[in-house]
């Protein structure tokens, strides 16, 4: 008697024919998010894309088809467009969501490059669906940067003083090959061989499709820098790239690379992204000027309780953007800023801005010791200096912990026009109710980019900061929808109030 079988047998031949057909999809779970993200698509409007289109000539695949591939895709950690379309033709899932259609990477990857606003557009209405299915509601947001790298590398790149003196050098070349070129006949067969009298050296065209390049880089810095620093000259050391002239060098830990600086502003009811852009900048502190812009757009001018951002974000141009429009800011001082320790025989702890007191109607500092630093209002420098009596300075008695040396002509210290709002933050900052705002804070902001960047988002594929720029909204985008799919799948949302959205609007 044989031994009873250990495995199972197939109920049927995998390869067998079946007499009547089957839905393939039933072989998906009943609570697959794919049929969620189908519901959600739904609700895209692509009104806008359709209009590029003509009824003569091949037909195309439906707009909100694809937008429905590429965003189904980024959110499964899929960018590359040979691989979303090797996905839709092996993917169950992947086949439903592309209704067993399968575009061909070029017509993925031309739609992503070709309808570079729609992104924009797609992002708003993830911000609007969120909004109306009552998952921002804008009582808190947060604001915070990331970079991500840019199509490019550091080793393609020169920087402005290397670009001057190539320039030069190719020009020089260029115009002695010309100059030979121009020669008799007999005198070019000796000097390049095979070639005719009148042929272009391969020499020539060569240096000459370089020193276009040269100077098209040359250009793009100068305006570039131009745009981003105005009446400064540029730094001979300031690089560019020569795949992406938008791209900037970046530091981040320790590692320089060229990359963007990618901004969000979040809401705190369910971390919905609810304003990007993208800066060049490699700092925060001129931000949140187009960061309120873009969150005005997003939501139509929706107004915003709560603002709360990191001590990147201390500046003054920021801070004067927050009283001009009379929002309610929160941002972290830096050490320089932060309240003073009284304990002034404290011999160990040096003394920083905080210890002197700032007299807004005199336009003074105070130091510990009761002296005035004063400044020069004949002065045209950008950052104001308030200066100690050097003589005073000397013979006091917290001068170690003070302004040093006793060579040094006496304490100064630096600050700007937005003085007085760096004033009111500080104060501000230290209420307990400004530290509960802001506790929040790394909560709501930093998760996002977490999230993103775990899902295998670290860098973009397309080139260009407008590019740059619609793909990180079709990024944010996929992100929303993500927090709504969850939303749905974990039962605090319903299918219906999605389907009821779609009917209102």
């Amino acid at each position: 008697m044989s031994p009873p079988p250990k495995f199972k047998d197939s109920p049927v031949e995998f390869d067998q024919h079946l007499l009547f057909p089957t839905n393939i999809f039933d072989l998906l779970p009943q609570d697959h998010d794919c049929y969620i993200y189908e519901t959600i698509f739904q609700n895209i409007d692509t009104s806008e894309v359709e209009k590029q289109y003509h009824h003569l000539g091949q037909h195309a695949y439906p707009p909100k088809l694809i937008v429905g591939i590429l965003i189904y895709a980024y959110s499964h950690g899929v960018f590359s467009s040979r691989e979303i379309e090797k996905r839709c033709r092996q993917d169950l899932a992947f086949m439903y969501i592309s209704q067993m259609n399968c575009p061909n990477f070029r017509v993925l990857g031309d739609f992503r490059k070709n309808n570079l606003s729609f992104f924009h557009d797609c992002f708003k209405q993830s911000v609007k669906l969120a909004m109306e299915l009552k998952l921002a509601s804008l009582g808190h947001i947060s604001l915070d940067g990331s970079k991500f790298k840019a199509n490019s590398s550091k080793h393609k790149a020169m920087s402005y003083g290397r670009l001057k003196a190539k320039e030069a050098e190719l020009s020089a070349e260029v115009d002695e090959l010309i100059k030979k070129a121009s020669q008799c006949d007999q005198e070019e067969d000796d000097a390049y061989k095979e070639t005719n009298g009148y042929s272009i050296p391969e020499d020539l065209l060569f240096k000459e499709e370089r020193l276009k390049k040269i100077k098209a880089a040359k250009k793009a810095l100068e305006e570039r820098e131009k745009a981003l620093n105005p009446d400064e000259p540029i730094d001979d050391k300031k690089q560019i790239s020569f795949a992406d002239h938008d791209a900037r060098m970046m530091s981040k830990k320790g590692y320089c690379e060229y990359s963007y600086n990618a901004q969000i502003n979040v809401d705190a009811d369910h971390q919905i992204i609810v304003g990007q852009h993208i800066s060049q900048r490699a700092n925060d502190i001129q931000e949140v000027e187009p960061a309120l812009q873009a969150l005005s757009e997003s939501t139509d001018g929706a107004a915003v309780d709560k603002w709360s951002m990191d001590n990147g974000y201390f500046s003054g141009p920021n801070l004067h953007t927050l009283d001009k429009h009379g929002i309610d800011g929160y941002i972290a001082t830096d050490k320089e800023e932060k309240p003073a320790v009284t304990d002034l025989e404290n011999t160990d702890r040096k003394f920083v801005k905080a210890d002197f007191t700032y007299n807004i109607e005199a336009d003074v500092f105070i130091c510990p010791a009761g002296e005035k630093l004063v400044t020069n209002p004949a002065s045209k420098a950008k950052r104001k200096g308030y200066r100690a009596n050097k003589e005073v300075c000397r013979e006091c008695a917290y001068r170690s912990r003070c302004s040093g040396s006793k060579k040094s002509a006496g304490k100064v210290i630096r600050t700007d026009k937005f003085e007085t709002a760096r004033q009111a933050m500080n104060k501000k900052m230290e209420t307990s109710e400004a530290k509960a705002v802001y506790e929040r804070r790394k909560v709501i902001a930093e998760p996002p980019f977490g999230q993103i960047k775990n899902s295998g988002f670290r860098s973009f594929s397309l080139r260009g900061k407008e590019k740059v720029e619609a793909e990180f909204s079709l990024v944010c985008t996929v992100h929303n929808f993500k927090k709504i799919v969850k939303k749905a799948s974990t039962g605090s949302l319903r299918l219906e109030d999605l389907k009821k959205v779609k009917k209102a609007a």
